[in-house]
């Protein structure tokens, strides 16, 4: 039998071995489980996030296990799983799995994987959709105090800003909850934070979503059993990443108002301070501490106070370790 790469968005699956059988494309769901073919010799993109949460490169005649979903980034490609054609041929769209039709592109990033469809993943008869496997709900209701991390767009510098306040939670001896709970699936991002000490990780994967630019009723559902599942942690503190911007179509609005009465410290990350500034105009959280790719020298941090109003703050200085530490310290010791 042909080796199959099991991307990281099957992590959640226990179905162990499996059938491939085709299906017709007008049965196809969000978050069905497939495997897809490779048609292209090996690339600089040519790599893809297994359940490990590792990398491997995959060449030409590889078949991936992925699911289909959606992804809106800024700054690499966006795609929709609802737009592959007839022809059954696609792309990756994220290397956790995320299969998916591309309809633009940045110039500066790299070619995705192009697929052709196998089948879809069946077990006891019957297809595998991510939705099988998510986690449950419980009766608990999410009070964890959350520091909460939201950004002006992708790569401006959340889960960064998340590692480095984990481990000052950390260092005051609190047990840390760290959840990603919007944005396109990649296992990294959440295993990073554990890295950094957090005592038990989530994402919105583990809700059965390969991505929440979905529907605000199908985000709101998932949201709401995840953070039921978090509810349940033994934790002091909730540090959590909305993914992408509040801004994008990835429900990180949704998020927000689900956990606003639980926040205690909000961190806006952006991408320049003119971000910073337009996200004050019309987010609609007024963020406590701005950080991120943005306060990476004196000039941006000073036009960001000046914009803004809102203290900046360079995370990775070690100038502010002390007040950083104090800050929390107030907030969420005990």
């Amino acid at each position: 039998m042909q080796t199959i790469v099991r991307a990281s968005l099957g992590r959640i699956a226990k179905f162990g071995d499996f059938d491939i059988q085709p299906v017709d494309r007008d049965k196809w769901r969000m978050a069905d489980y497939a495997v897809a073919e490779v048609t292209d010799p090996p690339g600089p993109s040519s790599w893809v996030e297994v359940r490990s949460g590792r990398m491997i490169q995959v060449i030409q005649k590889d078949r991936i296990l992925g699911a289909f979903g959606n992804r809106y980034a800024t700054l690499d490609m966006t795609g929709r799983w609802s737009d592959i054609g007839d022809d059954l041929r696609f792309h990756l769209l994220t290397g956790a799995g995320i299969f998916g039709q591309v309809t633009s592109i940045s110039p500066y990033a790299t070619s995705p994987i192009k697929l052709k469809y196998v089948g879809h993943v069946f077990k006891d008869g019957h297809s595998c959709n991510m939705a099988d496997y998510a986690i449950q709900g419980t009766d608990r209701q999410f009070e964890h105090p959350v520091l909460m991390i939201i950004g002006s767009s992708m790569s401006a510098g959340k889960t960064n800003s998340a590692r480095i306040l984990i481990r000052r939670l950390k260092k005051l001896g609190l047990r840390v909850l760290a959840a990603k709970l919007t944005g396109a699936g990649r296992y990294r991002d959440v295993l990073t934070m554990r890295d950094a000490g957090a005592d038990v990780i989530y994402d919105f994967t583990d809700a059965g979503l390969p991505s929440t630019v979905c529907s605000t009723e199908e985000y709101n559902d998932a949201a709401k059993r995840l953070l039921s599942r978090m509810a349940a942690e033994d934790v002091d503190v909730a540090v959590i990443e909305a993914g992408a911007s509040p801004l994008e179509p990835y429900n990180g609005d949704t998020a927000i108002k689900l956990l606003e009465p639980h926040i205690k410290l909000s961190i806006l990350c952006a991408s320049d301070p003119y971000a910073a500034y337009g996200f004050m105009l019309i987010g609609q959280i007024r963020p406590d501490l701005i950080s991120g790719v943005t306060c990476n020298t004196d000039a941006g941090q000073e036009l960001v106070k000046k914009l803004t109003g809102i203290m900046p703050i360079r995370l990775n200085d070690p100038d502010a370790i002390a007040p950083v530490d104090q800050l929390l310290a107030n907030l969420f010791a005990a």
